[in-house]
């Protein structure tokens, strides 16, 4: 019912649309971390420039079992299954955690392409436990040799294990394995840190992988088959129940089109004092420019341009544009639907209409006195 007032509103109230926002500034260029955190050559950096941070994503490479020969009597050694690197929900969750922290560290020019190979010496980690926690590591910035690099990932290991309460004994990462580029180690420990300040990323759940332990005894190799949780399994209860969207995408997609055009008027009004306009709901929302620029004009916001992207030109761009305005509604208590980022990026209508019927409700609804008889979507 309450769907039905709003949809019947809507479509006696939109406002035809007016021009398109067609700005074009700077476009800021991305850098790759090198061992020095200096910035690309030129070549490289056009290949950045050209080619999405998506597609530079290095999967691990499948690692060959140790011989007799290279293990030496009583050693072990563990490795993963060649079907648990192939496995997508494996592959999937190593993406989310790569974009995660290069969107992190966007500020800071440092892109990781291979979470087995660029996390093993410290320094990002260093950087990334720094902006996550907020606090300051009192370690050399750049670590040359390999004491000092393993110096560096101690510090920040300690730290870390602090801030997530675990007890190093318990940890299932350490110096030795991290820095010896043990891949489940790493994974584990950015899991738990992506649990800990950004218990909302879209981690995929239950990843499983079957790790092979090798033992040289006296006999010769010994093995051994286990299965490894890397992220939890999520119970029924813990999805999100169905909102009004979902069943007006459902049971009334005929209203679909109004509810848009009522939303897009509302944000041209809102947006005109900038000399901006919205044609497509569904794309123009997607990079975060206009809806970061739409909050700052609904709650009082001033927003640096230092804080965004305001001509990104990769998805890593664009996702830290609309984390940070989700984290700007959050704070306003304005989300009480979980959104995932990824989804506007993606261009998903349903996540899009979710938040812009957030500030809809608070700056519209509520101003011409018809929040009552509409109520919330959520």
């Amino acid at each position: 019912s309450e769907l039905v007032g709003f949809t019947s509103w809507c479509e006696k109230k939109w406002l035809p649309r007016t021009r398109v926002w067609d700005g074009a500034l700077l476009t800021l260029r991305e850098s790759r971390y090198a061992q020095s955190l200096a910035y690309l050559s030129g070549k490289a950096r056009e290949k950045m420039e050209s080619e999405p941070l998506y597609n530079l994503l290095q999967l691990p490479k499948e690692v060959d079992p140790p011989t007799e020969e290279e293990l030496p009597r009583g050693g072990k050694k563990k490795y993963l299954s060649p079907s648990s690197r192939r496995d997508p929900k494996f592959e999937e969750l190593q993406k989310v955690l790569m974009e995660w922290i290069n969107a992190t560290l966007l500020p800071e020019h440092i892109v990781v392409r291979s979470l087995e190979e660029d996390m093993f010496d410290g320094l990002i980690l260093h950087h990334l436990f720094q902006k996550l926690a907020a606090l300051k590591l009192e370690v050399e910035e750049i670590s040359l040799t390999s004491a000092s690099q393993r110096r560096k990932l101690g510090v920040v290991l300690e730290a870390a294990n602090q801030s997530l309460q675990v007890e190093e004994q318990q940890a299932k990462w350490s110096v030795e394995a991290i820095f010896n580029k043990d891949l489940l180690a790493t994974l584990h420990l950015l899991v738990a840190l992506a649990k800990r300040f950004q218990p909302d990323l879209p981690l995929p759940d239950n990843v499983q992988v079957e790790v092979i332990h090798i033992e040289s005894t006296r006999t010769g190799l010994k093995s051994d088959k286990l299965v490894e949780q890397l992220t939890e399994r999520r119970s029924h209860k813990d999805q999100p129940s169905q909102d009004a969207f979902d069943e007006l995408f459902k049971l009334a997609p005929e209203k679909v089109h109004a509810v848009k055009e009522a939303i897009v008027s509302f944000v041209n009004q809102k947006l005109e004092r900038l000399g901006l306009s919205v044609q497509s709901l569904d794309t123009q929302f997607a990079d975060g420019v206009i809806l970061l620029l739409l909050i700052g004009q609904l709650e009082g916001f001033f927003l640096h341009l230092k804080e965004f992207y305001l001509t990104p030109s990769s998805p890593t761009e664009m996702l830290h544009n609309v984390t940070l305005a989700l984290e700007l509604l959050k704070d306003e208590g304005l989300l009480s639907y979980p959104v995932n980022p990824e989804d506007i990026v993606n261009k998903d209508a349903k996540s899009t209409l979710r938040i812009l019927y957030s500030l809809f409700q608070k700056h519209a609804l509520r101003a011409e006195g018809n929040r009552a008889p509409y109520g919330t979507p959520n």
